[in-house]
């Protein structure tokens, strides 16, 4: 089995692994599934490359844990994180621990195996430059009100708090979003997080340019 067909999942609940397994396997994915960040990171060493479905809420050693043992490890095995619906801060979090997407419970299959499949992908060799200044150079393309906006989203913050902070209401703070995304070229919130982060973009109130 190829590398980018192998996932392994990381989740307490075994009506969840099992559905996974059934989901992916029906995709062409090879899956490995793990009941405890214990056990995950116990195989760790032994584990053949791949990408990780992994819930963020376990008891014992929860996702971050995992997320700081593949870093220790320096593993090659980017890590989707698995979260509760609305739960940005957690998402925003666990990127910033390393995780290279996030995928809100509950799922479909379409976002599932989408999610899985880019994961899968960044294993693969990519050319990259020292000086790459690309995602700076995005971020400067925004309208300070559309910059604004990321900033509220890497504090983790919902549009109701962002729209709080920027005396604005809700629906403006959509529209600006809708714009920044467009601007930035990309659909998923996680990919406009990873350019803010590649640029260094402070949260909302932490140096705000505004």
């Amino acid at each position: 089995m190829a590398d980018d067909k192998l996932v392994h999942v990381v989740d307490d609940d075994a009506d969840v692994r099992a559905s996974l397994s059934f989901l992916l396997g029906g995709a062409g994915y090879e899956v490995q599934s793990y009941p405890s960040g214990e056990v995950f990171v116990a195989a760790l060493p032994e584990l053949a490359p791949g990408c990780l479905l992994l819930d963020m809420r376990m008891p014992g050693l929860d996702g971050f844990g995992v997320l700081e043992a593949l870093s220790e490890q320096k593993a090659d095995i980017p890590a989707v994180v698995l979260t509760g619906h609305g739960d940005i801060p957690q998402a925003v979090r666990a990127m910033k621990a390393g995780a290279v997407d996030f995928l809100e419970k509950p799922y479909e299959r379409a976002a599932l195996l989408k999610v899985v499949e880019r994961a899968c992908a960044l294993r693969k060799p990519q050319v990259q430059t020292d000086h790459d200044d690309g995602p700076a150079r995005q971020i400067a393309a925004l309208s300070v009100r559309e910059r604004q906006v990321l900033q509220g989203l890497v504090a983790g913050l919902p549009n109701k708090s962002i729209a709080y902070d920027l005396k604005i209401s809700p629906r403006t703070v959509e529209i600006h979003r809708a714009h920044m995304m467009e601007k930035l070229g990309v659909r998923a919130l996680a990919d406009a997080l990873r350019i803010a982060f590649a640029a260094g973009l402070p949260p909302l109130g932490d140096g705000d340019p505004g």
